[in-house]
């Protein structure tokens, strides 16, 4: 697969993701699961809301 060939699938993949959201510990982006939003620095967790 040629490079140019991956971002696009990158490109496409993002446009699915939720906004970003930034850790309120230590201000790094949090990582966006299917129940929680996770910091890999600190461990900070927010649950989602069903």
């Amino acid at each position: 697969m040629m490079a140019a060939e991956k971002k696009e699938k990158k490109g496409k993949a993002k446009a699915y993701k939720e906004p970003e959201k930034f850790c309120p510990k230590c201000g790094v982006r949090m990582a966006s699961h299917s129940d929680r939003f996770a910091c890999g620095k600190c461990r900070y967790t927010e649950w989602k809301k069903k």
